[in-house]
């Protein structure tokens, strides 16, 4: 909220050394701890309620006096899952377009070069997460990174990813790709405001994990995208899993007949908790009627995003920016563990959706399922399927940006193989978002301290520092390096070789690691549509 005070007064309950910044918009009083400093909860858009709800996002007003930036803000209304911490004191509203800012102490005092910048998009497929999450404390990352670190929040489910606009007569009432489009706004304010708190907006690198990552992916296929980054980091992007206006309408068509309305002001009108039930019924239904699709994700509407992302990218014309692209090497474990309707593990629905994508490609030819499976020989059987959709849900789709994209910029290829004991137990491995913790340098966010039972603390701090260390050079230099730490090893770019970095223990670099799946599922993206 606004501080009513002057100047030069200091408002009750805040401190004479809490950092102050002059916005293009106003004054915003942060605060500081250790070696960095933040403003958390600064509004990057108007609130987008009533009338603006399912409207593009409104950027934000100009205000006088001081606005406090201290607390973290509303994170997106959502279903809460026991599985993902969002923090202690985490509110959701729909009032939730709101970025938070850190920078090392040192980027603020006079005369300090500018720093690069790192906006981080969240992930949690495309319906729960947010800016709150302890995992995303960016000080470790920017004070050990020696750069600015951005964490912006956006619309998720039925009130971000929801194409009314899809709806008969309802082109008018209703702005498409909702959730896109609250990044693009955020990313608009950074290149505005980032000078403010030290920050370079000529080095603007957008990272994202899953639906983050999906979204980060999205934006380089993204015509009006292009001078808002600079580089891009893109961690299990599900790339496929974006579909066209047909697909959309179906789900918009079941949302309001669920509810039983259709006129846009009474849309309008809903209390937010019948859109997040009727939401998360979508959620459900939708892949398990359709496997291999989501009922949430972006939509190539022809206008902000004119093809499909992995088509555009696996072509090589893509925004021409450096890229690092990789996928942990257990990806599907989570999913099957979760009981997560989300990626078809079972027989019958793999080969619903194998059979369904080939129907969508004509133009692709398709491995039978004899070819396939060869790529998975040596595989204990009841494996085999988490292989499968792994590798047609994310390894593969990363596999076709990195041979598009290296045409065009530097693109650097991972895989992430480090998991703790505890997860090798647990048979998860180095499931999907088990890198997070590592790469933001905040290992110890639980504090149970679960994570550790069984051991492994060193080792991840070891992959931690590595992972943090490529990830923020990439940032500052536009290339990843280790700075000679126990355990690495000079990460080439992906080309001729196809050369691969495997994190894990200790760092190793495999040429065309992804020969066999290539093999199996051929050199030419498909999708559904």
């Amino acid at each position: 909220m606004d501080s009513a005070a002057g100047p030069n007064t200091t408002p009750r309950g805040l401190s004479v050394s809490d950092p102050l910044v002059e916005t293009r918009d106003g004054t915003l009083r942060g605060s500081s701890g250790g070696r960095t400093e933040r403003w958390l909860g600064v509004r990057y858009a108007q609130a987008p309620t009533g009338d603006r709800r399912w409207r593009a996002p409104v950027p934000v007003e100009s205000w006088a006096g001081v606005r406090d930036a201290r607390a973290l803000p509303p994170i997106a209304p959502q279903l809460r899952m026991k599985a993902v911490d969002m923090g202690e004191r985490a509110m959701t509203d729909e009032d939730c377009l709101f970025v938070n800012v850190w920078r090392p102490t040192a980027a603020g005092e006079p005369g300090a070069a500018p720093r690069a910048v790192m906006v981080w998009v969240h992930g949690g497929a495309y319906v729960i997460g947010g800016t709150s999450e302890p995992i995303y404390d960016g000080a470790a990352l920017a004070e050990r990174g020696d750069l600015i670190v951005v964490s912006l929040g956006y619309r998720l489910g039925g009130l971000g990813f929801l194409e009314l606009s899809t709806l008969e007569g309802a082109e008018q009432a209703f702005d498409s790709n909702l959730a896109m489009r609250d990044v693009l706004c955020a990313l608009e304010w950074v290149q505005t405001n980032i000078g403010a708190f030290g920050g370079d907006p000529e080095r603007v690198t957008v990272f994202g994990e899953s639906a983050g990552a999906g979204i980060v992916s999205t934006l380089l296929a993204t015509p009006s995208a292009r001078g808002l980054l600079s580089a891009a980091i893109v961690e299990s992007s599900p790339a496929t899993s974006m579909y066209g206006l047909a697909r959309a309408k179906v789900v918009a068509e079941r949302f309001v007949a669920k509810l039983g309305i259709d006129d846009a002001a009474a849309l309008r009108a809903l209390p937010v908790s019948s859109i997040i039930e009727t939401s998360a019924e979508l959620f459900a239904e939708i892949p398990t009627e359709f496997p291999g699709t989501l009922a949430f994700a972006p939509v190539v509407d022809g206008d902000l995003v004119p093809e499909h992302p992995v088509t555009v990218l696996s072509e090589g014309r893509g925004l021409p920016v450096p890229l690092i692209i990789g996928t942990n090497r257990d990806e599907a474990t989570f999913f099957k563990a979760s009981n997560s309707p989300l990626l078809p593990v079972g027989e019958q629905a793999l080969t619903t959706m194998i059979t369904s994508i080939a129907a969508e490609n004509p133009t692709v030819e398709m491995p039978d399922r004899e070819h396939i499976l060869e790529a998975y020989e040596g595989v204990r059987q009841r494996l085999v399927g988490l292989g499968v959709v792994r590798d047609v849900a994310f390894r593969m789709p990363t596999v076709w940006i990195a041979e598009g994209h290296s045409r065009i910029a530097p693109t650097f290829l991972y895989r992430f193989d480090f998991s703790t004991p505890l997860l090798r137990v647990l048979r998860l491995g180095a499931t999907h978002a088990s890198e997070l913790s590592l790469v933001w340098g905040n290992l110890d966010t639980d504090p149970r301290g679960l994570a550790y039972k069984l051991g492994g603390r060193r080792q991840a701090g070891e992959v931690s520092d590595r992972m943090l260390a490529l990830w923020t050079s990439f940032a500052r230099e536009g290339r990843p390096t280790d700075g000679g730490l126990p355990g690495a090893v000079p990460w080439p770019a992906f080309g001729a070789a196809r050369s691969t970095l495997v994190i894990d223990h200790a760092d190793r670099v495999v040429d065309d690691l992804d020969a066999d799946l290539r093999t199996a599922w051929g050199d030419r993206a498909f999708s559904l549509s």
